[in-house]
């Protein structure tokens, strides 16, 4: 048991609607995953602001919430408060009452059953492909040699989970579709018994009561056939259970599954996935000879974008496939190491350039993590949130995998994607593979290094600010105490200080102009007015703007002025500027319903404040617990007095950037 991490799974559990809102839930490396009966009672926000939670996503029907490495320790005790609630009576209903295949469009249930059947089988194929890397450098090291007993013996410790890979993908099949993994896992034994290999290779037709054909077909390593198999399964057992007395259920449903499904297994639907892998295979083959460099590329490139949507789950599979039928992987592995790599060394860049020692800690985990082939918190702790780091990945990942596709460069056996992985390419007895994965690599490492050190010249800022320059670049027009601290928030939300430029008499008097810029009150996305889920801002009666989704209830000033308006409640503060442009920072939507509560400290009216000085401190839980969006909206109301307002930002924010200008 992991009790460290109760509490976590507890409140996870809360969030996404309770036991009875959770169908079935399993995890991958680094995500919780649920599928859920009502996707609208999981409270998104209170979920992403939980600590302990990365953030959260819903892909193809599974409610994703995000950990980390340590996703197993959290679900080892998700998955024992949910056993101990439906021990209660307390859970919700077998997911056979309502199939999933039902609620779902084809599209999103294929993508589901493939990657929920593979998910399981990952540390056995990573064990198994690590197995093979050993072996190919012991044999060109001249260690061991292919006739050696020893080479025999390994081998078939690491090929036997591929020669057997239809019982495992027949287990985790089952286990998707919630029917009888055993039962599965026997059909798929049945395929690959000896006397049938024999069979086979004997090359006489076979029948069945002399009448019924039974192709002949060897279906180790293969994949296609048992998921096809197994989905008609599902329902043929479900059906036998529902006709059967339960008295002699035991008995009748195991036997008239093995006669049902054995027989249509040898004779039409084994046959039929066999064509259908056969067809996959000659589409790697076209894919090699004709446009080796496609699929490294857009891997390579895309595969953050893959990860945040989930889609990997369903390419990654493709990788495997042609591994089991060609014996080597180039459609997903390649690109998907460059990827990584280059994740990990845009990461690195962030952690060395920018000023935030919590993101800088953030972003050396993150790093370390990538490079073993985990990119989760280097994605949504850095990549997502600073942008540019994205977009160097994404060009180091295109071009090490352009050389790697270019250069039809295939790994040997399945396994971690990270830097362990570059054992995987040594094969055939060649070291060509290998060679060229490492200049894959250094391509991969340098275009995604010089990329973000680039833009990070645009994208990083100091967040220590001095007040006389601060207040000329608004155009505030006002004479500001230097002793006054101006406060930018950092990632972790904290405050961070400038310190005085002067004594605690001197003065700095701003220079007027016809341009101010209004900065973000607080750090998060920025989302168009519009979008504001209050009809009265969202209409633009109040004023042109911006709303912003907060990642911490730490509200500024935008603006250095009067606070000519202060609610009792502390949710809404309207500031006018020196040069007569008036700001409303209005925090939540019906906040004023809580009479004040979750809000603290709130600057009175009346009171003269700088910008990115702190105006009120919001408790975000309490505020969306009480059912109100936490949206922070920023509306310049006089707009009708200027001659223009301009958004000048989209996306993630900190404190203090600016993100409208008022052309007066």
């Amino acid at each position: 048991m992991s009790v460290k991490y109760a509490s976590l799974a507890s409140e996870i559990i809360s969030l996404v609607g309770g036991p009875e809102n959770i169908r079935s839930a399993y995890h991958c490396q680094t995500r919780l995953r649920f599928e859920l009966r009502d996707e609208a009672k999981v409270r998104t926000a209170e979920l992403n602001d939980t600590e302990g939670v990365a953030t959260t996503r819903s892909v193809g029907g599974v409610f994703q919430v995000v950990i980390g490495t340590h996703v197993k320790d959290v679900f080892d005790e998700v998955d024992r408060e949910l056993r101990n609630a439906e021990a209660s009576g307390g859970a919700a209903p077998s997911v056979e009452a309502e199939p999933v295949s039902q609620r779902k469009n084809p599209l999103t249930v294929v993508i589901n059953f493939v990657a929920g059947t593979f998910q399981p089988l990952i540390p056995a194929l990573s064990g198994a492909g690590m197995i093979m890397a050993l072996l190919a450098v012991l044999v060109v090291t001249d260690v061991i040699t292919q006739d050696s007993q020893t080479y025999q013996v390994l081998s078939f410790f690491a090929n036997a989970v591929f020669y057997f890979l239809p019982i495992f993908v027949a287990i985790g099949a089952a286990d998707k579709l919630k029917t009888n993994r055993t039962l599965a896992g026997v059909v798929a034994a049945m395929m690959l018994h000896p006397k049938w290999t024999e069979m086979v290779a004997a090359g006489h037709s076979v029948h069945l009561f002399g009448l019924i054909p039974l192709p002949l077909t060897t279906y180790g390593s293969t994949v296609i056939p048992i998921m096809l198999i197994v989905f008609v399964q599902s329902y043929v057992e479900r059906w036998l259970n529902r006709v059967i007395h339960d008295s002699v259920k035991l008995v009748f449903v195991p036997m008239i599954t093995f006669l049902v499904m054995g027989t249509l297994a040898m004779t039409l639907l084994g046959p039929i996935g066999t064509f259908l892998g056969g067809h996959l295979a000659a589409f790697f083959t076209f894919l090699t000879e004709n446009a080796p460099w496609a699929p490294a590329v857009i891997v390579g490139a895309l595969l953050p974008v893959m990860v945040m949507f989930g889609i990997h789950n369903a390419v990654a599979p493709l990788g495997v496939a042609q591994l089991a039928q060609v014996g080597y992987d180039s459609i997903f592995g390649p690109g998907c190491l460059c990827s990584n790599i280059a994740q990990s060394v845009a990461t690195f860049t962030v952690a060395v350039r920018t000023k935030e020692a919590k993101l800088r800690q953030i972003a050396t985990a993150g790093g370390i993590t990538a490079l073993m082939g985990i990119t989760e918190p280097a994605l949504y702790g850095v990549a997502l949130p600073k942008r540019y780091p994205l977009i160097a990945a994404m060009a180091g990942g295109g071009a090490g995998g352009l050389y790697a596709g270019l250069t039809m460069t295939r790994r040997f056996a399945v396994g971690t994607s990270g830097i362990p992985a570059i054992f995987l390419y040594i094969g055939d007895n060649t070291m060509r593979y290998f060679v060229n994965i490492l200049i894959a690599l250094a391509i991969s490492a340098v275009v995604s290094g010089i990329v973000a050190f680039l833009l990070s010249f645009r994208f990083e800022r100091t967040v220590a600010v001095k007040t006389a320059v601060t207040d000329t670049e608004l155009g505030t027009g006002l004479t500001v105490d230097a002793d006054r601290p101006v406060v930018a928030s950092a990632a972790d939300g904290s405050a961070v200080s400038a310190a005085p430029a002067a004594s605690a008499t001197a003065t700095a008097t701003a220079v007027r102009t016809d341009r101010a810029l209004i900065t973000a009150p607080v750090q998060g996305d920025v989302i168009a007015l519009d979008q504001v889920p209050d009809a009265a801002f969202a209409s633009g009666v109040m004023g042109p703007g911006v709303g912003v989704e907060p990642v911490n209830g730490a509200i500024v000033a935008p603006v250095s002025g009067t606070v000519v308006a202060a609610v009792e409640s502390g949710h809404a503060f309207g500031i006018l500027t020196d040069d007569g442009v008036e700001v409303l920072v209005h925090v939540g939507v019906d906040t004023v319903q809580m009479k004040g509560a979750g809000f603290t400290d709130p600057v009175p009216q009346g009171a003269r404040v700088t910008a990115g000085q702190r105006l009120v401190q919001a408790d975000l839980r309490a505020i969306r617990s009480a059912g109100h969006p936490a949206t922070v909206i920023l509306v310049v109301t006089n707009a009708a007095d200027q001659e223009s307002v301009t958004i000048t930002a989209e996306g993630a924010v900190l404190a203090g950037e600016p993100v409208l200008t008022v052309t007066r």
